[in-house]
Formats: C-alpha cells, sequence, structure tokens
C-alpha cells in the first residue's frame, strides 16, 4: 500500500466501528467508511469535538448532523512534492458523505507531477499533454498543470468542472493551459480518436455507477475495459504514463494492472505498478485503505 502521508492540512485521527475521524483544516469531520470493520476504543479527544457528522439513511443516502457551526465552504492546501506553491482546494459538506476531495489521491498526485516534471525539464519546456477523464473537482488536473502540463479536464457534471476552475484560482493556476469540459467522457474520448488527438498522460477516475448528461448509464466492471482500448488509442508516440483509479470492490488492483499490461507494455515497454492507496491513521501503525491504482509508466 501507498500512503498519502504529506498532508498537513488534512489528518486522519481515528478510524473505528465503521467510521472515519477527521481532520480538514480547523473543520473536524465524522463519516461513515465501509472498510473501518474493526472495533477499537474510541479514545481521541476529538471525537466529542467534531463539527459534524454524516449519517446514513437506512433507505439510501443520509444528512449531516452538525454540532458546531460548520461554514458553507472552506480551503485547506497541500504542498505538491517539488512544486513550490501549495495547491489550494475548496471543501464543503455534500450528499453521500463527501466533501469535495479525495485526500488518498494526494501519493498520485506526487508521482504524475514528478513525472511530468522530470519530462519538461528534460525537453527544456517542450508541451506535455495530460487528458483527465471523470475529474470530478480537478486535484489530478491542477497537479499536472502545476508541474508543467497542458490539461484537459473532463466530467459530465457541469458544477464540478466548475469547482475544479475555481479551485484552479484558489491554487493560482488560472492561467495555466487548461482546457475545462462537461463531457460524457466516453463519447469526448471517442471524438478524439476521431479527431486524431493523442496525450502524453492519461489518469481517469472512473465512478463504479453513474449517469452521462443524456441518461448514459455506467457500469464500471462492464465498461472499463473497452473504454481503456479506446484511450489506448489516444496515448502519444512517447506517452509518460496511464493512471486509473478504482474504489470499487469488484475490480482488484491487480485486475487494473493487467488491463494495462495487456494494452500498452506490447506497443511501447515500460512496466506497470498497481496497488491499494491509503490514508495512516494518525498515531497508530494502522492505515485505512481507500481504493486502487494502477499505473503504467515508461
Amino acid at each position: 500500500m501507498r500512503f498519502a502521508n504529506r498532508w498537513n492540512d488534512y489528518v486522519l485521527l481515528d478510524a473505528t466501528d465503521g467510521n472515519r475521524l477527521e481532520r480538514w483544516g480547523d473543520i473536524i469531520l465524522i463519516r461513515p467508511d465501509p472498510q473501518v470493520i474493526w472495533k477499537t476504543p474510541a479514545n481521541h479527544p476529538a471525537w466529542k469535538k467534531a463539527h459534524a457528522r454524516y449519517l446514513r439513511s437506512s433507505g439510501g443516502g443520509g444528512k449531516w448532523e452538525c454540532f458546531r457551526p460548520v461554514p458553507d465552504l472552506w480551503k485547506i492546501t497541500y504542498p505538491l512534492a517539488g512544486v513550490e506553491n501549495k495547491l489550494t482546494f475548496a471543501l464543503k459538506p455534500m450528499g453521500f458523505k463527501h466533501t469535495g476531495l479525495f485526500p488518498e489521491q494526494a501519493v498520485n498526485w506526487d508521482g504524475m507531477s514528478a513525472l511530468i516534471s522530470a519530462r519538461v525539464k528534460e525537453r527544456h519546456g517542450e508541451e506535455v499533454k495530460v487528458l483527465n477523464l471523470f475529474g470530478y473537482t480537478g486535484a489530478a488536473t491542477l497537479a499536472c498543470a502545476a508541474a508543467g502540463a497542458s490539461v484537459t479536464h473532463v466530467d459530465a457534471a457541469k458544477g464540478m468542472v466548475s469547482w475544479g476552475r475555481d479551485n484552479a484560482g484558489f491554487s493560482g493556476l488560472a492561467d495555466h493551459p487548461v482546457r475545462w469540459i462537461v463531457d460524457d467522457c466516453v463519447k469526448f474520448v471517442r471524438r478524439e480518436l476521431r479527431r486524431g488527438n493523442h496525450y502524453d498522460g492519461i489518469v481517469m477516475d472512473p465512478p463504479s455507477y453513474g449517469r452521462g448528461p443524456g441518461g448514459e448509464v455506467w457500469k464500471l466492471e462492464e465498461q472499463i475495459y473497452p473504454l481503456l482500448e479506446e484511450c489506448a488509442g489516444l496515448v502519444s508516440d512517447n506517452p509518460l504514463f496511464f493512471a486509473v483509479n478504482s474504489y470499487s470492490a469488484g475490480l482488484s488492483p491487480s485486475v487494473m494492472g493487467y488491463m494495462l499490461d495487456a494494452l500498452l507494455c506490447p506497443r511501447f515497454g515500460g512496466s506497470v505498478h498497481s496497488d491499494e492507496i491509503g490514508i495512516p491513521v494518525e498515531g497508530t501503525s494502522r492505515a485505512l485503505p481507500c481504493g486502487a491504482t494502477a499505473i503504467w509508466s515508461l
């Protein structure tokens, strides 16, 4: 497991009995997590100082229960490795327990930005083009842009794309070359193939299940390999990386790695690394698994 352990503004304070206790800047939240099956004593004093707790509903969804005032929006920063300015992200309590950011992904932001920075330096500023599919609120996009890449960010939700653009402004990256596109990712990839466009890096974080803007149904296990096949056609002649993230229990790191290996290694060589990513639990030897990533690189 690779750990997102370079945060200052985010800390997983404790995890027990189905819940996470997290500090996001100055705000402490309790959120449910199905991975937290263990039951250890909830002795951390912050359990009694939480600002809010997300309560699941037996009928699906849930709601936030506030104990102390929670801002409508607040910001936290991340010190991206090798980049002078910190990334800044706006957060807010959302439905289905989310805040607008997945902090475990920071370990991938650092990895991608290091590869991009090295390529930009090696080629004396030559453009590195990155495609971020299912880009959500733009964290991976900003990491790649901060390292010197030109990024195409695609998500089907207009609100998420707008949020990502705002995060770019907060991070001092508003003037960097980023295309913010609201579109169904599969349809966008097919249009890019017809246009003959190519990318040096591709990253995607597809949902387990979802619907596109036209009501298109997305089921990860059924559609991920056809999408990867099509995306392989967008890879440039001298690529840098291809990264796939998953939060689906039905798609293991090894399976994702096998897919990338089959699609990319015969053509480009290189190698694939696949594993879990996670967050250390403060003051313990434990770490919370938070999904999986497979990365192909030269």
